[in-house]
């Protein structure tokens, strides 16, 4: 397999199933859980439901796929190292290219989000404190995927704790019921185009199962642990969600929470338990802490597996002689982040980062499709829906969303055009 790396330049595999499990968590319950039902009820009402069980099915579809591959290509960089091996160069560096930009963006906007949450008050201090966190946790990384690992622990045991002091204050406030869902109309507010936007607009709360097969190199028998933390990292992340979005429509209903930029924080007021909005703040930072150290840590192997194939810069391939990490890599990514952080308006990135992470799976989906029976653990035809449904719910997000990615994507593919012409003999 072309993709091993041996020696010097590998990275440590100290990561068992339990560490995987929670590093996935962190990633997917962030931002999502405390911020995405707004958008997504704008886009489809109380059809938001549907929505998010079309986004788990092909999210599982996804995640079956990524775990299939991860067990036989047991290296850093998920589908970037998948679709290479299976599909191609190109294919694979669409894939790298995707998830390397969408998920930087995502890191600015799990900075900005933790940072809106700790610092109410005016926008530079609240950039300022964004910038702090991306300095912080990315030191953090530096010192070594093990203590990745503990903080992820202790954010998502946190947050899960404050997310279901949420859903009971909601229960036991009062004033939440069915009368708030705004009955059999207010399902079919957006229509099936609604329907399959908030799909994909949610999808972004999945992604971060992704994380797992992308840190591959550092998995204790990756063959074994990585089918194993896949699905049980997104079932609970799916339970997870499903529970905290039927507690906030019967709360606050779809008109509140599309009108919100902190729906849990509506809801928990809807409900008549105003008191619990300081568990829901302090919740959502954990959480966007918690999201934004496992991005880093992923975006950074994708970088690094990259930068091995020459499709980034050789310098990001360095791996730190002491703690084994990427560090070049990772202090790359907080200073891009950092600028993105101080320089952009990121409100709209969940349907921008949607695009390039949809993109990312479909590859991956296709490139499952084409392993021998030997190395398959699940049916083709969960490859087939899943790739179906990634493109299916690209194109139903909303249209800036659609275009800034297709730019994102020419432009990546033109500079590859290019370093390729010029590397020519």
């Amino acid at each position: 397999m072309s993709g091993g790396v041996s020696g010097t330049d590998a990275l440590a595999r100290r990561l068992g199933t339990g560490d995987a499990v929670v590093i996935g968590l962190g990633s997917m319950i962030g931002a999502g859980v405390f911020a995405v039902f707004g958008p997504a009820a704008r886009a489809a009402g109380t059809g938001l439901l549907i929505g998010l069980v079309i986004a788990a099915v092909i999210a599982y579809c996804n995640a079956t796929a990524s775990a299939q591959l991860a067990a036989v290509y047991p290296t850093s960089g998920g589908t970037y190292i998948y679709g290479r091996e299976r599909l191609g160069h190109w294919w694979g560096f669409t894939a790298g290219w995707g998830f390397v930009v969408g998920k930087t963006a995502s890191c600015a906007a799990m900075a900005l989000t933790f940072a809106a949450y700790v610092v109410p008050g005016p926008g530079w201090a609240q950039r300022a404190v964004a910038m702090a966190g991306v300095a912080a946790l990315t030191a953090l990384n530096y010192r070594g995927v093990t203590k990745t690992a503990l903080l992820t622990r202790v954010l998502v045991a946190t947050s899960l704790t404050a997310l279901a002091a949420v859903v009971i204050g909601i229960a036991v406030g009062g004033d939440a019921g069915p009368s708030n869902l705004g009955g059999w109309t207010a399902v079919g507010a957006g229509g099936a185009y609604g329907i399959l936007q908030s799909a994909g607009l949610l999808f972004f709360a999945f992604a971060g199962y992704a994380r797992i097969a992308t840190m591959g190199e550092e998995v204790r028998d990756p063959q074994r642990t990585i089918p194993r933390a896949v699905p049980i990292a997104l079932f609970i992340a799916m339970a997870v969600y499903l529970v905290v979005g039927v507690a906030a429509l019967l709360a606050a209903g779809p008109g509140r929470l599309a009108a919100s930029t902190a729906p849990l924080a509506t809801a928990v007021q809807a409900a008549g338990s105003a008191g619990l909005t300081p568990v829901v703040r302090v919740g959502a930072a954990l959480a966007a802490l918690g999201a934004l150290l496992a991005l880093i840590a992923g975006v950074g192997r994708t970088t690094l597996a990259m930068a091995r194939h020459h499709d980034l810069p050789g310098r990001l391939a360095a791996v730190h002689p002491r703690f084994r990490v990427p560090h070049h890599a990772e202090i790359a990514l907080a200073v891009v982040v950092g600028v993105v952080v101080v320089t952009v308006d990121l409100r709209g990135v969940i349907g921008f980062s949607s695009f390039g992470v949809l993109i990312y799976y479909a590859i991956a989906n296709a490139a499952a499709f084409g392993q021998p029976a030997e190395q398959r653990r699940w049916p083709r035809a969960y490859n087939l829906l899943g790739v179906i449904g990634c493109l299916i719910l690209v194109v139903t997000l909303p249209w800036p969303s659609i275009v800034a990615g297709i730019v994102m994507f020419a432009l990546g593919l033109a500079g590859r055009a290019v370093v390729s012409l010029r590397d020519r003999p």
